[in-house]
């Protein structure tokens, strides 16, 4: 029965971020002609600020990070565990500055497009193959000159958790040729805030970030290797909740 009361702070939840995000992308379609993309950034992160303020609030989850003090001055290539909406939200309010790797498509939804742009992001088409690895090495090379983070996630979807998925090259690829470290980064979003659900469930999501891996002396496929073991274990060392979809095989798929 407890599943049945959560549902409705979830949706009400879900409905306010749906509003928020049309109030949000309007402004920054209006401004950033006016003010610049950097003025478009810096609303995306109050956006994402005020949902995770909603979310703390109506569906009683909040977060934690832990190693913050691992994140280096300057540009990085940060790897993201990717098992929820949540860490696609929560990277804006813990890293400076940021690039994300992701598909074109998402660039002609309505509203979430907007944001995209104001993002910088490297929009690749995923079924072009080496284009796309080369686009993301030159165009991650540009936004690393300027100080950028660019946030990839290496299985290049959302994998639910206690699944695995091999990890794509452009990212160490992109390391090693800019000659910048790579962030794993790993967390337990998956169990509080499961894909293709729309139950959020109480609790705190910890997120924990890695000290950064030189690439230097490094294959590919080695550090891919040595990210992807740091985040698989320490998302085993990571607390459980009692409550999860994932646990009980109630996720609703869409």
């Amino acid at each position: 029965m407890k599943y049945l009361l959560y549902f409705p702070r979830s949706l009400l939840f879900t409905t306010l971020m749906a509003l928020t995000v049309f109030w949000y992308a309007g402004l920054i379609t209006i401004l950033v002609p006016f003010k610049g993309r950097h003025y478009g950034y810096v609303l995306a992160v109050r956006w994402v600020d005020l949902v995770m303020r909603m979310l703390k609030r109506l569906c009683k989850l909040d977060y934690r990070v832990t190693g913050a003090e691992n994140i280096p001055e300057g540009g990085a290539v940060v790897y993201l565990k990717h098992s929820s909406a949540w860490e696609t939200l929560s990277e804006l309010l813990v890293f400076p500055e940021q690039s994300w790797v992701l598909k074109k498509e998402i660039k002609w939804i309505p509203f979430v497009g907007t944001g995209v742009v104001a993002l910088n992001a490297i929009a690749i088409d995923r079924s072009s193959g080496r284009r796309a690895v080369t686009q993301v090495i030159e165009q991650g090379k540009q936004r690393l000159a300027k100080g950028y983070f660019v946030m990839i996630f290496p299985e290049g979807t959302r994998v639910p958790i206690g699944a695995e998925r091999r990890y794509g090259a452009s990212g160490a690829l992109l390391a090693i040729e800019a000659g910048v470290p790579l962030i794993p980064v790993s967390h337990n979003a998956g169990y509080f805030w499961p894909r293709r659900s729309w139950i959020k469930y109480p609790g705190t999501i910890d997120m924990v970030i890695g000290k950064p891996i030189s690439p230097e002396g490094k294959t590919p496929q080695q550090l891919n290797a040595e990210a992807r073991a740091w985040i698989e274990g320490t998302l085993e060392k990571l607390p459980k909740p009692r409550f999860s979809v994932q646990k009980t095989g109630l996720e609703r798929q869409i």
